[in-house]
C-alpha cells in the first residue's frame, strides 16, 4: 500500500500540521518506508506461534508474578452510601436526565 502525496496532504490536513513541500515529500518516504515494513511483517505465516506474554518469555523462562485474587477490603456499602440523598435496594437514586 503506497501513499501519494495527496494522502500526506489529507493526513497532515486531519492531523492540523502545516507541512512545507519538503516536509510532504520526507513524510512521504518515510510513511511508504513503514508500510513497506508492516506489509513485510504481514506476509510472515504465523499460524504456529504462540503468543508472548512478555517478549522476554522468548529467550528465558519467565514466571508471573502475580498475588492470589483475594478480598483486601471489607464491604463498607451502607457506610458510602450513608451521605447519598437517594437509596434503594443498596442502588444510589439519581435523576432522570433523559428522557
Amino acid at each position: 500500500m503506497a501513499l501519494t502525496p495527496q494522502d500526506v496532504g489529507r493526513i497532515a490536513h486531519l492531523a492540523r500540521l502545516e507541512l512545507q513541500a519538503s516536509e510532504q515529500a520526507a513524510m512521504l518516504q518515510q510513511l511508504n518506508g513503514f508500510f513497506s515494513i508492516v506489509e513485510r511483517m504481514s506476509a510472515v505465516d504465523t499460524s504456529g506461534v504462540e503468543p508472548l506474554y512478555t517478549p522476554l518469555s522468548a529467550v528465558q523462562n519467565v514466571a508471573l508474578r502475580l498475588r492470589d485474587d483475594v478480598p483486601t477490603e471489607t464491604n463498607q456499602r451502607e457506610l458510602n452510601q450513608r451521605s447519598a440523598p437517594a437509596v434503594e435496594d443498596g442502588l444510589f437514586l439519581v435523576p432522570k436526565v433523559i428522557e
